[in-house]
């Protein structure tokens, strides 16, 4: 499935190390699903291969009658025996060259954290299909964030790469027209959502902010 990479970039966040209900987590899926985001990222950081395979498995159905490509967070081998549309890896998971051989043969998505321009242009450079760029701002959904790169930093790489750049990082709906003015193409938001009290329109109002449609990305 092609990646029109623009708007609401969603994230379902799973924190613990066991899956959630199944019905909990459709549930979850489908109020991302119906604000129409570009994609939907399966996260889960503490849990174990085979359950995070499940969960992702257990999406597809979803996210394809969406019409919604699903991605997995950092396990590319999790994607692949899931049957996702693409991986996101961090830059302590598997390099992206590795990850590029092999899904030589599949149709698969590829994105790579990065926190500044040095990350930034290497992910391009060597054949990223996206790159997220954070923290923009000061987080609690990552531990491990590091320090914000704030906006000025954010406008740089998306001046310095061709390829689309998905803003993350403690970005609300009182700041996400201005992540969106500086070029980027996408912002990934999960407290600001995940605390609405519409989620669905919360979604929307993010994906309102990036209103230029922007072109696919490689698959």
């Amino acid at each position: 499935m092609a990646l029109v990479l623009r708007g609401y970039y969603a994230i379902l966040d799973l924190p613990g190390e066991a899956p959630e209900d199944s019905a909990a987590l459709l549930a979850r899926a489908g109020e991302r699903l119906a604000a129409r985001p570009a994609c939907l990222q399966l996260r889960a950081k503490r849990m174990g291969a085979s359950d995070l395979r499940r969960l992702a498995a257990l999406l597809l159905p979803a996210c394809r009658a969406a019409g919604v490509p699903l991605l997995v967070n950092d396990r590319l081998d999790v994607a692949l025996a899931a049957g996702a549309d693409g991986v996101h890896l961090g830059q302590d998971d598997l390099p992206l060259r590795d990850a590029l051989r092999i899904r030589a043969s599949h149709r698969l998505i590829v994105g790579v954290s990065t926190h500044n321009l040095a990350q930034a242009q290497t992910a391009a450079r060597d054949g990223a299909d996206y790159i997220g760029c954070g923290p923009i701002f000061a987080t609690q959904s990552k531990a491990d964030a590091g320090p914000p790169v704030g906006l000025d930093r954010l406008r740089e790489v998306c001046a310095a790469v061709s390829l689309p750049v998905v803003a993350i990082g403690g970005i609300t709906l009182a700041t996400v027209d201005a992540v969106a003015a500086t070029g980027a193409s996408a912002a990934a938001v999960i407290a600001a959502i995940d605390q609405a009290r519409d989620l669905v329109a919360a979604a929307r109002r993010v994906a309102e902010a990036f209103a230029t449609p922007a072109p696919p990305a490689r698959t």
